[in-house]
């Protein structure tokens, strides 16, 4: 029993002196910080390391508000009249008339919509392009 007591003594006593270094070493490392605080220069290397992640972490945030921000205003582009999104290509419906006696309100196209063509499909490499053959006169 007494064996046991002495051992348990021993093992607290153990922890004290362990714990009472770690204390020790925390105090001088917080004396370190304020010195070089005073200095100017970051209280630890990791807490730079820390600040910097942090202000990239800030950084990409506020990029990704932006990009995310530009695509909503894109996806107001593609909204049809009736509430519908669309991914095709707004086409022009109406002009600004260069007279410079009337007001550059701009004026519908009405059936006179100048043509766009789409994209050319991936069958278009199949087709062989014309040969122009010079016009003799």
């Amino acid at each position: 029993m007494i064996h046991a007591q002495i051992s348990n003594f021993d093992v607290t006593q153990a922890e004290s002196m362990k714990l009472q270094q770690e204390s020790g070493d925390r105090k001088a490392m917080v004396e370190d910080a304020y010195k070089r605080l005073e200095v100017g220069l970051p209280p630890t290397e990791e807490s730079e390391l820390e600040w910097n992640r942090m202000e990239r972490a800030e950084e990409v945030r506020a990029q990704r508000k932006v990009e995310k921000q530009k695509e909503l205003e894109q996806d107001e582009q593609y909204l049809v009249p009736g509430g519908v999104t669309t991914t095709a290509e707004p086409r022009p419906n109406a002009y600004i008339p260069d007279d410079h006696a009337e007001l550059p309100i701009p004026r519908p196209y009405g059936s006179l919509a100048p043509f766009k063509p789409s994209q050319p499909g991936s069958t278009m490499r199949h087709i062989r392009k014309p040969v122009i053959r010079p016009v003799e006169i």
